[in-house]
């Protein structure tokens, strides 16, 4: 085991080794800007003309031409050089109460399993970061809350909800700012916050106990057998349920939770389910029913011309008949509540939209997969807070999906005005279409990439400093009817990086309505 570690933290370094050598690549080429005209970027390279897929993989060279590694960005290499902590810390209990430090993030909603980069330059977030590396409870952890201006009075808000982060690399500077890059890890509640002596913002916490996913309809009816192998005895018991005999159900008994008339509608569908099952059975061709000598004066029934065709429609009924669920309410009631089901609704429709690889790994955890997804989809921030609060995991897995079938335009959260449709999203990191990224200035912004975008309004000159994708330089980009800041253009610095530009769109400044 130990052999095998060795050999996998060889692998992580050759890899980080092999990054870190495209970026200084990438950044010795000379910037070369080109003119932006209505959200495309012209090329002087004959294949810039050649037709993509808007919503391919970005980095999938076979799928639209793109030649940037989004492996970069996902590194938070305008950081600097930072340290791993090489601290892991295992979940927590649900329930358990905690006190930590506090983030106040504006624009920014964590999910476990997220990524987070800090760059921590206020004294009291430097406070906080010191009580976190030195706390024994719980090492290197900090509580994320998302912070908000309510639109009605103008006052700050303070969500409820929040997620502890685990401090996963660090590097204090020579002005005493600290870089971080964080990973989400639980959710919480918010009980209580406070400012300690030393000005580190703090809070009374208490981890959410996430709930299980439940596979249906074996888990709605309990541990009933299937039909097929319903005995006798079942048939009888269903039969003195029909006639109001209870005495022998159980407090605990699916029955027992319906009403009079439940119970009867229950145990009549039971008994002619089973009555079929054994008809259908019995007309196998293994056992073919016995048929009764027909007497001379008998006259030929007026059934007997029902042709072969008729015959496998019948059984082919009755088996289906048999496979329905043994439960009250019909099993698409129940597959609406199956997290599995919908977690692989939700990744075929992720895939579809998105364009990622294949995601079966999460699908057979369906609690990950809804925080992967929601933490990833390109909607606003308070769409995505309520995905946070969402506790069971069969409902955020449906609102997700809800999302995604609904999401189809990108609008000013100001102005209402149309900056890009659902084919214009891009992926340009492994994170996914939506990830965090720090300026120097300390503020987290959450970006979702698109390929084209219009209405925008480019400010200023490119510059390569501070480059939150390597090999592209960043121009400010406002809304040009209301003039908020909705962004940034990124350009490529070489002729051979593709795609040459894409825009970053702040979540915090795209509308709710995702129709």
């Amino acid at each position: 085991m130990e052999d095998e570690e060795v050999r996998r933290q060889e692998r992580l370094l050759e890899r980080e080794l092999y990054q870190i050598e495209q970026i200084r690549q990438l950044d010795s080429e000379e910037l070369q800007v080109e003119e932006v005209e209505h959200g495309h970027q012209s090329s002087d390279d004959d294949d810039d003309n050649d037709p993509i897929d808007d919503r391919a993989f970005a980095g999938t060279t076979a799928s639209g031409g793109y030649t940037f590694n989004t492996s970069l960005a996902s590194m938070h290499s305008y950081l600097g050089e930072v340290e791993d902590t090489h601290n892991r810390l295992t979940f927590l209990d649900g329930g358990v109460l905690l006190h930590v430090p506090l983030f106040y993030l504006e624009g920014v909603v964590l999910f476990p399993e997220a990524t987070l980069p800090l760059r921590v330059i206020q004294p009291n977030f430097i406070a906080a970061v010191d009580r976190a590396l030195k706390q024994v409870e719980t090492p290197y952890t900090i509580g994320v809350v998302r912070v908000y201006r309510d639109g009605d009075d103008g006052r700050i808000r303070f969500a409820t909800t929040g997620t502890t982060a685990e401090i996963r690399q660090y590097r204090r500077l020579d002005d005493g700012s600290i870089n971080v890059v964080t990973r989400g890890q639980q959710r919480f509640r918010l009980k209580r916050r406070w400012i300690e002596i030393e000005g580190a913002p703090c809070g009374e916490i208490q981890i959410i106990e996430e709930d299980l996913p439940l596979r249906m309809p074996r888990d709605a009816v309990g541990d009933l057998a299937p039909l097929k192998n319903l005995s006798a005895a079942n048939v009888s018991h269903s039969k003195l349920l029909v006639h109001g005999d209870q005495d022998n159900d159980s407090d605990d008994s699916f029955e027992s939770e319906l009403s009079l008339t439940e119970r009867r509608l229950h145990s009549s569908a039971l008994v002619t389910s089973y009555q079929s099952n054994l008809f259908g059975e019995s007309s196998s061709d293994d056992e073919r029913p016995m048929h009764k000598p027909k007497l001379k004066s008998e006259k030929p029934s007026p059934f007997r011309s029902i042709n072969n065709s008729g015959t496998k429609r019948r059984n082919h009924s009755l088996r289906a008949l048999r496979e329905c669920p043994r439960a009250y309410w019909p099993n698409w009631v129940y597959q609406m509540h199956d997290s599995y089901c919908l977690a692989q609704r939700l990744s075929d429709m992720w895939t579809k939209v998105v364009g990622t690889p294949s995601m079966d790994a999460l699908v057979r955890k369906p609690g990950l997969l809804s925080f992967h997804v929601a933490s990833k989809i390109p909607v606003s921030e308070s769409t995505r807070q309520e995905l946070l609060e969402i506790d069971g995991i069969s409902y955020r897995l449906r609102r997700e999906i809800e999302l995604l079938q609904n999401f189809d335009k990108i609008k000013c959260r100001s102005c209402q005005t149309l900056i890009a449709n659902r084919s214009d999203m891009l992926v340009m990191s492994i994170e996914g279409p939506l990830g965090a990224y720090v300026n120097p200035s300390g503020y987290v912004h959450e970006i979702m990439t698109l390929l084209k975008a219009n209405g925008l309004a480019l400010v200023g000159v490119p510059t390569k400093e501070y480059s939150w994708f390597p090999g592209y330089a960043w121009t400010v980009a406002y809304c040009a009817t209301c003039e908020y800041q909705m962004g940034w253009l990124f350009t490529a610095t070489q002729k051979k990086l593709k795609p040459r530009s894409f825009w970053g769109i702040r979540s915090s400044q795209v509308a709710d309505d995702t129709h």
